[in-house]
């Protein structure tokens, strides 16, 4: 991932006061493509946060479109507010992965207009704090031993980040994947519902989730899919390559506009977002949020995404997900 620009807290609102929005209303709008509780959740809410520090600042609402694991809110902002310039769009790795495996129908990268990363997140898989699986290898090996009687949580369908990720560690387990139980959920916080209620006894989930509920006891992460250990709240938890399994799943998060928005007010967005990323109190806020740097904008993040469709479309293709 490409380093990112730091930030930090109480300058916020100077630098934003000098980043005049003129052309953006007043009253802004992000809308998370699902339930609420989950990282596009965070993502929002920390665009929101990110842009408020000043009260000519758009003030930036929030609302919830969630359905078909982001289709519903894709195809209903191309369809209906394709030009509205006052609306962004909360997107993931996940995104980029439905795309690839054309779970958003015809839809292409290009059909809308990417503004920012805001930040990155990690795959990670976690049980309840009374879990009788106490790390990976008690869980692999309930799974070797009868996959069918442990229930998995994913936010999303076969195909999904959720999946692939429990996928590829059931592969390095010499587990066929197709033997495992999951259960389709709409996004991280009915994952950890679902899983607090024990209808699931596993989930595969984001880190950025993860910290929500792991600081308060709730939950036992028994590997985070990251290069090295994470800071902060999961700082403890090993990742699955220390523990034998050769499994990373980074995620990026950002917001996009429409594909009729105007070039004028998209580069305004995009301005926007340089100067809070630019901010000193943003690292700050984005830490708080659970994510980790990663900042990229307007043209590069175009780029960027256009070329992790590709790759997610080549490695759905391992898994037999696309023809």
């Amino acid at each position: 991932m490409k380093p990112l620009r730091s930030l930090s807290a109480a300058a916020l609102v100077s630098s934003l006061a000098a980043a005049a929005i003129p052309a953006i209303a007043a009253d802004a709008e992000c809308v998370v493509p699902s339930k609420p509780g989950g990282a596009m959740d965070l993502t929002c809410k920390l665009a929101r946060k990110a842009l408020q520090a000043k009260p000519d600042a758009p003030r930036l609402k929030l609302s919830y479109l969630p359905g078909g694991i982001g289709a519903v809110a894709w195809h209903t902002m191309i369809s209906q507010r394709r030009a509205d310039p006052n609306t962004l769009v909360a997107f993931s790795s996940g995104s980029l992965l439905n795309l690839a495996q054309g779970k958003f129908g015809k839809a292409t990268a290009g059909d809308v207009r990417w503004v920012a990363a805001l930040g990155a997140d990690f795959g990670m898989i976690a049980v309840r704090a009374d879990s009788p699986y106490h790390s990976l290898a008690d869980l692999v090996e309930a799974l070797r031993s009868d996959p069918q009687k442990v229930l998995i949580g994913m936010s999303g369908t076969i195909g999904s980040q959720d999946w692939i990720k429990m996928a590829l560690l059931a592969r390095r387990a010499g587990v066929d994947p197709k033997q495992l139980r999951f259960v389709a959920l709409e996004g991280g916080g009915e994952e950890f519902t679902a899983m607090q209620a024990n209808f699931v006894q596993v989930i595969s989930g984001d880190t950025s989730e993860a910290a929500l509920y792991a600081d308060a006891g709730k939950v036992r992460v028994l590997a985070v899919l990251a290069e090295h250990r994470l800071a902060g709240v999961l700082s403890k938890v090993p990742t699955a390559r220390e523990q034998g399994y050769d499994v990373v799943w980074p995620v990026i998060r950002g917001v996009w506009v429409g594909p009729g928005v105007s070039d004028a007010d998209y580069k305004r967005w995009v301005q926007a977002f340089d100067r809070v990323e630019a901010a000193p109190g943003f690292a700050q806020m984005r830490s708080e949020a659970g994510l980790f740097p990663f900042s990229l904008t307007g043209d590069a993040l175009t780029t960027y995404i256009k070329q992790a469709v590709a790759d997610y479309n080549r490695q759905a293709r391992q898994f037999n997900l696309v023809r």
